[in-house]
């Protein structure tokens, strides 16, 4: 990381930033260009390790793209706010705080792991706890991203 004075470490700190971005960019290599899909995310951080869960359409750009090549990059952001140069447009920059990574995308398919992967997504979303069913879990596809690397880093006022 070139800005070691911004980098995040701790998990506390890492869990406020995963806690407070909601939304998390992931790209897919899809030949000469990547696609980048934003989606709702649950998070499971322990010991360094970070994994997310994603879900989406059964079929589709996202589950081909993930079962053809399952090496992805993320990037989960939070709070952005613009910073004020005044009248030197070169000294304007940005609070934020975010996560970037790399690590494979699978597609689960036991209804067990579905289920695990739905419920991580909504505990982090909305802080609750919900009860899924196989027929609930059957028409979604569950991803799960194990992260082979991230860092985190923040600028904050």
């Amino acid at each position: 990381m070139r800005r070691g004075d911004r980098e995040v470490v701790g998990e506390d700190r890492i869990r406020e930033i995963l806690d407070k971005g909601g939304v998390v960019r992931i790209a897919f290599n899809d030949g000469d260009f990547p696609y980048i899909v934003p989606m709702n995310y649950g998070y499971d951080l322990s010991e360094g390790r970070l994994v997310l869960f994603t879900h989406g359409a059964l079929e589709g750009r996202k589950v081909d793209l993930a079962r053809r090549n399952p090496n992805v990059g993320f990037e989960i952001d939070c709070e952005v706010a613009s910073l004020s140069g005044g009248d030197n447009p070169c000294r304007y920059s940005a609070h934020y705080s975010s996560i970037i990574g790399f690590g494979r995308l699978s597609v689960l398919e036991d209804p067990a792991d579905k289920i695990a992967g739905l419920k991580c997504l909504m505990k982090t979303q909305t802080g609750r706890d919900f009860s899924f069913t196989e027929q609930m879990a059957r028409p979604v596809s569950v991803f799960r991203l194990d992260c082979a690397g991230f860092t985190a880093k923040s600028r904050q006022p």
